[in-house]
């Protein structure tokens, strides 16, 4: 599996920095933002495959994050992290798309799982998406084939069509 690249986006630099580091020592690819005006910026530039997105911030709210995500890059998944755990948050959080919701201080291994397993939901989506299309390529050209040997079959007809009776004339010719 190639690199994963992920958008940390949390208003607290004393959480967001050390966790970077974290993250990237495990070998992912790491981008990060500050809010969700910042996030935004940064998605416009660089694709990423999941984003770890705080519901509590400052300006735009994780939630609002999440759903101009989801319109703008529905192949994106997002995991929510919160200190201010709310059933409700999770619960709407999930409702609108998030892959899975979870509470600071979160388990960094249990993170990292889920950060794995959301790239590789975003893999599969990718995969079915090229497997349709393939399909699609290939029905259009069995299609094309089949009208092709509809075409010769319809020109094999005339010509034998056209082959009796000049096999007569050239019979009546010989006489």
């Amino acid at each position: 599996m190639e690199q994963i690249r992920l958008l940390l986006v949390d208003d607290e630099t004393d959480f967001r920095a050390p966790l970077k580091k974290r993250l990237q020592k495990k070998n992912f690819f790491v981008l990060e933002a500050e809010n969700g005006d910042r996030c935004r910026a940064v998605m416009e530039k660089e694709p990423v495959d999941v984003v770890i997105l705080d519901v509590k911030m400052p300006g735009m709210k994780g939630l609002e994050v999440l759903r101009w995500i989801r319109d703008r890059f529905p192949g994106t998944e997002v995991i929510l992290l919160t200190g201010q755990a709310s059933a409700v948050d999770g619960v709407e959080g999930i409702k609108k798309g998030a892959f899975d919701y979870l509470t600071k201080p979160v388990d960094f291994e249990h993170l990292t799982q889920k950060i794995i397993q959301a790239a590789e939901k975003t893999n599969r989506e990718k995969t079915k998406q090229k497997e349709a299309e393939f399909r699609s390529r290939m029905a259009q050209q069995l299609a094309a084939a089949e009208r092709l040997a509809s075409l010769g079959t319809l020109s094999t007809g005339i010509t034998r069509e056209i082959e009796r009776p000049l096999a007569v004339i050239i019979e009546c010719t010989e006489y």
